[in-house]
Parts: C-alpha cells; sequence; structure tokens
C-alpha cells in the first residue's frame, strides 16, 4: 500500500527539504525519527507552529513588527531551546530575511543544518497536511512524504487522547464517527495538494512502514534520493524508535508486535459499522478492506447529514483561523513557553 510519486528525470533532490505530514496518530513522529536515525538530516527534536499558531496570532512576517513580535514569543520557546542557535544573530537573519511561514522554517532549519554541518533537514508536524500548497509555493524544493494510518484506528487512538473534539450533540455516542470524518478530510487536504506536485509528493501507508520496513524505506529512499538503511536506522534508534509515544502506554511492551489493526479487537461492531458508513469509501480508495457487507454500510440520512456537516465546520474553522481577527485566539500553549503568553 505504498505509492511514490513520479520521479522527475534529471532532477537534483539530495539538499531538498522533506516535510513529514498526515492526520494526527498516523505515525508521523516514527516517520520522522526513522529519517533522522538513517543520518544525513539534521537533528532538531521541536516544533515549528508558525502557520498554526505564530502568523494568526500575530500576522504577516512582511509586517517588520510581527516579525518582531514572532521572535519574541519563539525565543523563549522550548523549540528555540532545542535549536541551540544565538539568539542575537537569529533573530538578525529572521527580521532581515523573513517574509513568511516558509521563509521562516527555512531560515530556522537552515541554521540549524549549518550548525551541525549537515546539508539536508526534514521538519514534522501533522497539521502541515493542511498547508502543503503554502508551503510549496514558499519552499519551491520542498518534498512532502504524507503518512496514512488506517482511519478506525485512528479514530480509536484520537479519541482516546481527546486529539479531536467532536461537534457538542456528537461528543457522546457519535465521538469516533466524528473524529473518522475528521481523518478522512485531512487525508483528502493532503491528496488534493499532492495531486497538483506529482514529482515531490509521496504517500506511504504506516502499516506498510511497520510489517516491511526495508521495503518501504527502500522505496521512500528512492524518491528523496537518500540512503535510508534500515539497519542504521535501527542500530542509531532516535527519539521514539527507543521510546513509543503509544497512546495506549500500558501496552507500550506489545508497541512493536501489534501496533496495527486495534480496532479489529477494540471497538464493538456497531462502532465499525457507524465508521464505515461514513469513511468506508475512503479506506476503500486506500487499500484498507473493510468488514461490513456492503448492505450495512450504505449512509442513511444521519450519516449524510454528518459527512455535510463536518466538512463544511472543519473547512470554515480554518478559513476563519487563517482569514479573520479569530487566528489572534490561536493557542501558544505547544510552544511551552519560558513565561506568560503575551
Amino acid at each position: 500500500m505504498l505509492y511514490t510519486g513520479h520521479l522527475p528525470e534529471a532532477k537534483q533532490r539530495q539538499g531538498s527539504p522533506v516535510f513529514v505530514v498526515g492526520c494526527h496518530r498516523s505515525g508521523t513522529n516514527l516517520l520522522y525519527d526513522m529519517l533522522l536515525s538513517a543520518g544525513g538530516f539534521a537533528i532538531y527534536r521541536g516544533y515549528l507552529p508558525i502557520y498554526k499558531a505564530l502568523i494568526p496570532r500575530f500576522g504577516s512576517l512582511r509586517n517588520s513588527d510581527n516579525r518582531r513580535r514572532i521572535m519574541e514569543v519563539w525565543l523563549r520557546s522550548k523549540g528555540f531551546r532545542r535549536a541551540g542557535l544565538d539568539a542575537e544573530q537569529l533573530t538578525a537573519k529572521v527580521m532581515q530575511e523573513c517574509r513568511s511561514g516558509g521563509d521562516f522554517i527555512r531560515v530556522i532549519m537552515g541554521e540549524i543544518a549549518r550548525d551541525q554541518n549537515l546539508p539536508r533537514w526534514a521538519v514534522y508536524d501533522p497539521d502541515n497536511a493542511l498547508r502543503i500548497d503554502r508551503i510549496k509555493k514558499e519552499i519551491p524544493n520542498a518534498l512532502f512524504v504524507h503518512i496514512i494510518r488506517d482511519g478506525r484506528d485512528i479514530a480509536l487512538s484520537l479519541k482516546k487522547m481527546g486529539g479531536f473534539q467532536p461537534l457538542p450533540w456528537d461528543r457522546k455516542s457519535r465521538s469516533l464517527m466524528a473524529t473518522a470524518m475528521y481523518w478522512e478530510w485531512m487525508v483528502r487536504k493532503a491528496q488534493k495538494y499532492g495531486s497538483q506536485i506529482p514529482s515531490d509528493y509521496t504517500e506511504i501507508h504506516y502499516e506498510d512502514l511497520v510489517s516491511d520496513p526495508r521495503l518501504a524505506l527502500k522505496k521512500l529512499g528512492e524518491f528523496l534520493d537518500h540512503d535510508l538503511d534500515y539497519d542504521h536506522i535501527k542500530s542509531a534508534g532516535l527519539g521514539m524508535l527507543s521510546d513509543s509515544n503509544s497512546s495506549f502506554r500500558e501496552e507500550a511492551a506489545r508497541e512493536q508486535s501489534a501496533p496495527m489493526n486495534r480496532w479489529k479487537t477494540r471497538l464493538s461492531r456497531d462502532e465499525v459499522i457507524g465508521i464505515e458508513k461514513l469513511v468506508g469509501d475512503c479506506l476503500d480508495d486506500l487499500g484498507y478492506p473493510l468488514s461490513t457487507p456492503a448492505d450495512e454500510r450504505k449512509p442513511g440520512l444521519r450519516e449524510k447529514w454528518m459527512r455535510s456537516v463536518y466538512r463544511n465546520y472543519l473547512e470554515k474553522k480554518l478559513w476563519m483561523k487563517v482569514n479573520t481577527p479569530l487566528g489572534k485566539l490561536a493557542s501558544l500553549t505547544e510552544l511551552e513557553l519560558t513565561d506568560d503568553s503575551p
């Protein structure tokens, strides 16, 4: 179930930055740690929520006052502390060169790579799946790796973590179904943008990465033009390769032996039917076998209503955060600031 984009002939990719994207709980962190463990990528264990939080909160980087305010916050973040960069030099470079979120990422990661004397960098952020078009416009040589996981496992994991908040009337009996709709929306958004840049976008399935990592990494390495030797990756074992962040921490000892298809034992038949009524077509398109007979998973009026409501809700929520003053309410919690937010 692994698809790689069409590789253009004679195109230099070795120095191209890599963005690992995908719905939350799809394995973005795992794949990112595999890339870093392979060598050749700058090691950075921080978070760069420039599109998700900083630009919505403070405004476009085209404005020098906004750049200054963004840097004042960023220098107090856990991401900066992990970067190990000189605050004064970095601020000067951002103030001089940054006019977009892509510039900000390029400058931060470029400085980290330069400091480590490495030619390439990669970042991961699930929410960048929603911004592939914008990132590609601002960083033209960027490559995108979209990791996809079975939406039934995603719904189960996200519900346990509280990673997606359904609409109030769905939070009790239909939270799994609403979360599955969120998964489908994120997957389809990334695929839509990826279809516009087929040479620089690829998809990899979490299940392939876990069940046959050698083959999956070999194909991915061909797309990235980067040596992703599995034995070396396993030996280096950076990040969650040696410390699982599974939402089912009580089963950490079994994470490596049974990380897939948890939905088969944890979801009731009615829950599976409900999810497959809503996102069965998407699961099928992605190659995930359905367990519900066709006549039982035919969506009714309630399912059609939910699909319409959640698609509109998620699209409008994203648009309003980017295009209205509501963006100023964007949370800075994930930055883990050293003192109170401004």
